[in-house]
């Protein structure tokens, strides 16, 4: 399809999405980055982020955590460790998560234990800013 990009979304588990879109824009490890038809390859990390595409007028999100993107002019294939559309996240559950993250952060502990809190805070934010919009979306 000209004008287009094949955008893959593929988790360990399962292929999450197999769409054409007009635009992409993904977290990169050096910050976000976005695709248009006709881009350059390039190989990048993911860190984690919020992947959005565009379809027409329509912006899509997703929660993306960790992994790869390959650009071909045609194709953006996101090899995630895990990713999620935001339809498929419930708000609640995220707002628990944030909660209980921010509660293990001021626990404290060892600098691992830390680290692993201020992961699971970032995470868990994400999650919840993605799945609120996609509920305004409604």
């Amino acid at each position: 399809m000209a004008g287009k990009l094949l955008l893959e979304v593929v988790t360990p588990e399962k292929l999450l999405l197999s769409q054409q879109v007009d635009e992409v824009i993904a977290p990169g490890a050096e910050g976000e980055f976005g695709v248009l038809p006709g881009h350059c390859h390039f190989l990048s990390t993911l860190s984690i982020g919020e992947l959005r595409y565009r379809v027409g007028d329509q912006t899509n999100h997703m929660a993306v955590l960790w992994g790869y993107a390959e650009v071909t002019p045609t194709r953006v294939t996101v090899m995630a460790e895990i990713a999620e559309k935001a339809e498929d996240i419930d708000v609640e559950r995220a707002a628990a998560k944030v909660a209980e993250a921010e509660a293990r952060l001021k626990v404290g502990g060892l600098p691992s234990e830390v680290k692993e809190a201020e992961i699971s805070l970032e995470k868990a934010r994400l999650r919840k800013k993605i799945a609120e919009r996609a509920r305004q979306k409604k």
